[in-house]
C-alpha cells in the first residue's frame, strides 16, 4: 500500500499541515503587532487622515523598495487602477498585459475606460514576453504592463526601454513579488509606477492592501491625490484639487503591515532556501519542467513555486496530477486560465471596442494556453516549512509521476 497513491486509497506521503498564513514569524513578533493593534485601537485615530501609521509604513515600504515614494490604498486592484490614472491611461486607450496573469490586472485596466490588449508570455518564465508586448503596441497604446508573477522579476531592461523607444508607461505589476530585484534594484520603481498587494495569500499581508510606488515626484503627487478624494499634500480638507477616490489604508492594517515589513527578510530568507532545495529535487525527475535560471534576478520574491509538467499538460492530465498530488498531503493548484479566454472580460473588451468604435482583435497567445494546461502551483506557505517538508514535497511529485499513467 505504500507505493499505491493516497487518491486511489493508499498511505498519503505526509499529513502534516504546512505553516498557516498569515501567521506571525515567531510569538515575539505576534505580540508586538498585538499591542501595536491595541495601540491604534485606544488611540481613537483609526483612519490615515488623523494618525500615523500608515505614514510611516509608506516611508518604510518605499524604503524597502527602493523607491522614493509610497502611497498606499486599500487593497491591490485599486493600486493598479490609480496607477493606470496617475499615468494617464483613460477612455479608449490601450494597454498592453500578459494574459497569464491574477484578473485584476487586466480588468483594472477596463475600470479606467481603457483596453487590455493581450501580449503572450515566455515558456520558460510564465512572464510577459517584451517582444510579444512591443509588437502588439498600436497608435492607441498609453501603457505597458509587466507582471512579475510568482515574485519573479520581469526583464525590466527590456520593458524600460520599450517604455522610452515608445513614449508610453510602463507600471510593475509587483502584487506577487514584495523584496524581488532584478539587477540588484527592488521591483517597482524601475518603471514608473509599481503596485503591490497586501492581500492574505501574499507574502506581506494585512488581509488586505495595496500600494503604488513611484520615483516620479509629480506621479507621487497625482497618486496622493487620487487615493485622498482629490486632495493635494498640505492643503485644506475641502479643497479638492482634483477629482479622485478614497483608496485610503486605515492605521490597524497599517499596524499589521509594520510586524509583516519586519517579518520579511527572515521568511523570505527561508523561502529562498527551500525553493533551492526543491528545485534541486524535482530537477532531477523525468517530466518536470521548472523555469529557467537568469543571473538578472538578484532576488525572487518566491511568492508561487511554479513547475510545468508538459508532457501531462498534453495528455490532458495536468488537473488529475494535481488532485493525486493534494491527496498526498502536498498544497497545490492549477493556476490560471488564460484571461484570453475569461467569459466576464471577453464581454468587457467587446463592449468597449464596439462603443468606442475601435478595432477588435482576437489573441493570439498559444504559449500563454500551454503553461495553462501544464503548470502546476505549489503556494509561498509551502516554502515557509522544514528541509523535511521540503523533501516530502518532492518525494510526492516523484510518487505520483510515477504513476501517473494511472490518474
Amino acid at each position: 500500500m505504500a507505493s499505491t497513491l493516497a487518491l486511489h486509497g493508499g498511505e498519503p506521503i505526509r499529513t502534516r499541515p504546512f505553516p498557516a498564513w498569515p501567521a506571525a514569524a515567531d510569538p515575539a513578533a505576534t505580540g508586538s503587532t498585538e499591542t501595536e493593534l491595541l495601540d491604534v485601537l485606544t488611540s481613537g485615530r483609526w483612519g490615515s487622515t488623523h494618525g500615523t501609521r500608515v505614514a510611516a509604513f509608506e516611508e518604510a515600504f518605499a524604503g524597502y523598495q527602493q523607491a522614493a515614494h509610497c502611497v498606499c490604498v486599500c487593497n491591490g486592484t485599486l493600486a493598479l487602477v490609480a496607477a493606470l490614472r496617475a499615468a494617464g491611461v483613460g477612455i479608449g486607450d490601450e494597454v498592453v498585459v500578459p494574459p497569464y496573469t491574477f484578473i485584476a490586472s487586466a480588468a483594472a485596466v477596463t475600470f479606467v475606460g481603457a483596453v487590455p490588449v493581450f501580449a503572450d508570455v515566455q515558456p520558460d518564465t510564465h512572464l510577459l514576453d517584451p517582444v510579444a508586448a512591443e509588437a502588439a503596441i498600436t497608435p492607441r497604446t498609453r501603457a505597458v504592463m509587466p507582471v512579475h508573477i510568482a515574485g519573479r522579476p520581469c526583464d525590466m531592461d527590456a520593458f524600460t526601454a520599450l517604455g522610452r523607444a515608445h513614449g508610453i508607461a510602463v507600471i510593475e505589476d509587483a502584487a506577487q513579488a514584495h523584496g524581488a530585484e532584478w539587477r540588484g534594484r527592488r521591483v517597482g520603481a524601475i518603471a514608473d509606477l509599481g503596485t503591490f498587494s497586501f492581500q492574505s495569500s501574499k507574502n506581506m499581508s494585512a488581509g488586505e492592501g495595496g500600494a503604488v510606488v513611484t520615483n516620479d515626484d509629480r506621479l507621487a503627487d497625482r497618486l496622493y491625490s487620487l487615493a485622498n478624494v482629490g486632495r493635494v499634500r498640505g492643503g485644506g480638507w475641502y479643497q479638492h484639487e482634483h477629482l479622485g477616490y478614497n483608496l485610503r489604508l486605515t492605521e490597524f492594517q497599517a499596524a499589521v503591515l509594520a510586524g509583516q515589513l519586519r517579518d520579511h527578510p527572515d521568511q523570505q530568507r527561508r523561502r529562498e532556501s527551500n525553493a533551492t532545495l526543491l528545485g534541486s529535487l524535482l530537477g532531477e525527475l523525468d517530466g518536470v519542467w521548472l523555469p529557467s535560471t537568469d543571473p538578472s534576478v538578484t532576488a525572487h520574491g518566491r511568492h508561487l513555486f511554479l513547475v510545468r509538467l508538459p508532457a501531462l499538460g498534453a495528455a490532458g492530465r495536468r488537473d488529475a496530477f494535481v488532485r493525486a498530488l493534494a491527496a498526498e498531503g502536498i498544497p497545490c493548484s492549477s493556476g490560471y486560465v488564460g484571461l484570453h479566454r475569461n467569459a466576464a472580460l471577453r464581454a468587457e473588451i467587446a463592449n468597449l471596442t464596439k462603443r468606442l468604435d475601435l478595432p477588435a482583435t482576437e489573441p493570439f497567445v498559444p504559449v500563454t494556453d500551454r503553461l495553462a494546461s501544464d503548470t502546476v502551483w505549489l503556494p509561498q506557505p509551502t516554502m515557509l516549512g522544514t528541509p523535511e517538508d521540503v523533501h516530502d514535497i518532492a518525494a510526492a511529485f516523484q510518487k505520483v509521476l510515477a504513476q501517473a499513467a494511472t490518474l
